[in-house]
């Protein structure tokens, strides 16, 4: 799971901006676009060559905020996780229908009910400087998410890895104290060179932090904070050469420049608010430049409450207060009808999501009486509700750059104002939101989305062993009953009773209301038409982006 924070550069999900500064242009967007032409200038292509022979033009994505840090196991936000899935390889990954398949691993075994995995490499796969990958390197890779030290958000999905055996350079088996259902999809993990990084103890502070070396399709070349970051074409990777040359990732922190750019042909791809979806995108120009796709994303949004706060810690009024939001509201007025109301932390239409979750459909006059029943009451007849000399009020956050989220506050904030709860909102840029507010718990409720991996394991985000400073479960929800599940759950591979198992964690959860769920958005990137090979499918536009490719005739950039 990530923080769905900023836009996806392979396309899948966004954040979403209205157009209400649609026509002003910051200077740093005119900035961005000179230090993209010292890189890049257009030019005639006459030599005809094979897709499959030659990399050739530029894909220039673009996305509100900048990438943290490029380490696979620490990327714990949408922009540094996009870029590290195209510069590492993990030992599985998954194809177009979300099915696991091999991409560093030939193949594997499943011994002892699931107790030991042994992985057979593929022997034609390098690092970008040359050196070939082998197991040492997955055995370090794995050392060193499992090394506390390293404070990998994700250790959790690896603790129960017990002992690591490199058999030969290209096998490796991985011994389990208890069967992990998940194990095969958490192996997509993006592997690290040894050779390289060993040598830190602090992978943040090494070099290829910020300049990663992987074994994946595209090598790195540049990263100018909050500008761009470039990628180049790796001619050597093992599944085929990438058909499109250079990567470009370029930071517009307002949709509505995003939105001038892609018009304009500054960048390639963006995903569209619902505003711009509906309205913007139906000029002529815009048509018969620019493809538009819609499908319902792999993510949900959602209200989350601190639960650290005396405020929140009573369940009768966090269900009062997501009683007192309008859910469908929200979705046509915000979303334009792009959504889907959401009940719990599972994608809807699966067998884990339970359809009989409470759903807290609006009802101003329960959330009434729920508040009522906690004690919280308007006395001095001031239009706010108190309890023992406390005023019902706090602060709502959200990120800064995501004009949705900020309309959601608004209209969150009126709705609740009815029935006496009054929110402060308050909107910081990406970076300090996730590291001053977010990770240190250092708010009271947060507006905020999640992307939701094809594996329904909760641990990383619902577990109180993930409730610690810097978890992904920065609410600190806990319960034990919800803990033991999750817990069987990891361990069941029967798929119909892990399914019941996840239904009744989804019931549970929505019961306790540590979050108000909001929507499933829908995914709606829209990709210049010079690109071809784009074929939607379950796991949405970019999974098959290095088949991408840019006809002769209509190649943009030379280099």
């Amino acid at each position: 799971m990530k923080f769905l924070g900023k836009v996806n550069p392979k396309g899948s999900v966004s954040d979403c901006k209205n157009s209400k500064s649609f026509l002003k242009r910051p200077p740093f967007a005119v900035c961005a676009v000179v230090l993209f032409l010292v890189f890049f200038h257009p030019s005639i292509h006459n030599t005809i060559y094979a897709r499959t022979e030659i990399s050739r033009g530029a894909y220039v994505a673009s996305g509100i905020g900048d990438a943290r840090i490029l380490i696979p196991f620490l990327a714990d936000d949408s922009s540094s996780g996009s870029i590290c899935e195209l510069v590492y390889n993990g030992l599985t990954k998954t194809d177009k229908d979300l099915k696991i398949t091999g991409d560093l691993a030939e193949s594997w075994e499943v011994l002892e009910g699931g107790l030991k995995i042994v992985f057979h490499l593929r022997k034609d796969a390098k690092w970008h400087d040359g050196t070939s990958l082998t197991a040492s390197d997955v055995e370090f890779t794995y050392r060193t998410i499992l090394d506390p030290e390293t404070g990998c958000p994700y250790i959790s999905s690896y603790r129960d890895i017990e002992k690591i055996t490199v058999i030969d350079p290209y096998t490796i088996r991985f011994d389990y104290s208890r069967p992990y259902a998940p194990a095969l999809l958490k192996f997509g993990m993006g592997i690290i060179p040894e050779h390289l990084y060993s040598g830190f103890d602090d992978l943040r502070k090494s070099p290829y932090a910020r300049a990663p070396v992987g074994t994946g399709p595209y090598k790195f070349v540049k990263w100018q904070s909050g500008q761009f970051i470039i990628l180049k074409a790796n001619p050597d990777y093992y599944e085929h050469r990438p058909h499109i040359k250079r990567y470009v990732y370029r930071i517009i922190p307002d949709q509505a420049v995003q939105f001038l750019e892609l018009v304009a042909g500054g960048i390639d791809s963006m995903n569209l608010n619902p505003y711009q979806f509906h309205y913007r995108s139906e000029t002529r120009q815009f048509r018969e430049r620019i493809n538009k796709y819609s499908y319902l994303a792999h993510s949900y949004t959602y209200i989350g409450y601190n639960l650290e706060d005396p405020l929140f810690s009573d369940r009768k009024v966090r269900k009062a207060l997501s009683y007192a939001i309008n859910k469908k509201e929200i979705i046509e007025a915000v979303l334009l009808g792009l959504g889907e109301p959401c009940t719990g932390p599972f994608l809807k239409n699966t067998p884990y999501y339970a359809q009989d979750a409470a759903s807290y459909d609006y009802d101003p006059g329960k959330a009434r009486h729920l508040l009522k029943e906690a004690g919280w009451e308007d006395n001095d007849k001031d239009g706010v509700l108190e309890k023992d000399g406390r005023r019902f009020s706090f602060i709502l956050a959200t990120n800064q750059g995501n004009q949705v989220r900020e309309d959601i506050a608004t209209i969150v904030q009126r709705q609740w104002s009815s029935i006496g709860v009054r929110a402060e909102i308050q909107v910081v840029a990406w970076s300090a939101f996730i590291d001053q507010f977010v990770n240190k718990k250092n708010f009271q409720a947060t507006i905020l989305g999640w992307t939701l991996p094809i594996d329904p394991d909760l641990y990383a985000v619902w577990h109180s062993d993930s409730a610690e400073p810097g978890g992904l479960n920065f609410i600190s929800y806990s319960d034990k009953s919800v803990d033991r599940l999750i817990e069987e759950g990891r361990r069941q591979f029967d798929k119909q009773e892990r399914a019941r198992i996840y239904r009744k964690i989804h019931r549970m959860i929505a019961e306790d209301a540590p979050y108000t769920f909001l929507y499933f958005p829908h995914a709606t990137p829209a990709v210049n038409k010079r690109f071809k090979g784009i074929i939607p499918a379950p796991a949405g536009i970019g999974y098959n982006f290095i088949d991408w490719y840019v006809p002769e005739d209509e190649v943009k950039y030379d280099f």
